[in-house]
């Protein structure tokens, strides 16, 4: 393997490793704004888009 390839194999190995992250941290991110705007609702707290479709 020359120098070239393995640059070029280090190259999108990293590159996954990095995509693999960030859509592991999107996907925790989710679930944690999921679980905040359920305790949110279950406290009664609504949103203001809901008083201007049910107007």
């Amino acid at each position: 393997m020359s120098a070239h390839a393995l640059f070029v194999t280090a190259a999108y190995a990293i590159t996954a490793i990095v995509l693999a992250g960030l859509i592991g941290w999107i996907l925790l991110d989710q679930r944690a704004r999921k679980r905040e705007l359920a305790a949110l609702e279950a406290a009664g707290v609504r949103r203001r888009s809901d008083k201007a479709a049910k107007s």
